[in-house]
């Protein structure tokens, strides 16, 4: 019998899991849980199981969160991502997770029962156009990269400023008067822009930020 335990906080969508496992002799549904923090709660007092199907977007801790908490403390148990997310983002941050599986909550009764056991025999079960995205995140990885860097490069208004200035080849002073700040206070933004893009000069700075479209 394989025991498993379902991730979810829409009761409905709950019980349609439970309905599509329960096909299928050679399964057991353990618990629910609505949300990472009660997933982990419970397997506190049941961890013998032996996969979890995981929602991705829940309260308190969303299912990539709660993957990796899973992941950390019960190695041994599976976790296949059950979601309607199919962006490249959600992929890799499951994946990275350590996601074993990733489906599509629209998948028939069938094709999961078989995702299942490929997962548990240790393939890793997915939906056919995730497996392509997943194909591309893996050929063209530098483009995902970039997306992050882009989400995660916050310059202030300020600074935005200062870096078109700089990219039109003006100098300190000229920049100053421009902006009405000093000359002090427009080298102090350019420091904090060259920690924040991780550069060492002006050139790679205005490259990295045109590549970003900060400016």
């Amino acid at each position: 019998m394989i025991k498993i335990a379902i991730a979810e906080d829409n009761l409905f969508l709950q019980k349609a899991i439970i309905e599509k496992l329960s096909f299928f002799e050679d399964f057991a549904c353990r618990f629910t849980a609505a949300n990472g923090i009660e997933l982990m709660e419970r397997l506190e007092s049941n961890f013998n199981i032996d996969l979890v199907l995981m929602d991705i977007e829940m309260p308190k801790m969303n299912g990539i969160e709660a993957t990796a908490a899973v992941k950390g403390r019960y190695p041994h148990i599976k976790i296949i991502m059950l979601t309607v997310f199919d962006n490249d983002e959600k992929i890799f941050d499951a994946i990275k997770a350590g996601a074993d599986g990733y489906l599509l909550k629209e998948i028939k009764s069938e094709a999961l029962h078989q995702g299942i056991m490929e997962t548990l025999s240790g393939g890793a079960a997915m939906t056919p156009s995730i497996a392509l995205k997943a194909l591309k995140l893996l050929r063209n990885p530098l483009e995902l990269r970039n997306k992050e860097m882009e989400s995660d490069i916050k310059l202030t208004t300020r600074e935005t400023e200062v870096l078109e200035q700089l990219s039109k080849g003006l100098n300190y002073s000229f920049i100053a008067k421009n902006l009405f700040i000093s000359s002090g206070t427009v080298r102090k933004h350019i420091e904090n822009i060259y920690a924040k893009l991780q550069v060492h000069n002006k050139l790679e700075a205005v490259e990295k930020a045109k590549n970003n479209n900060i400016i």
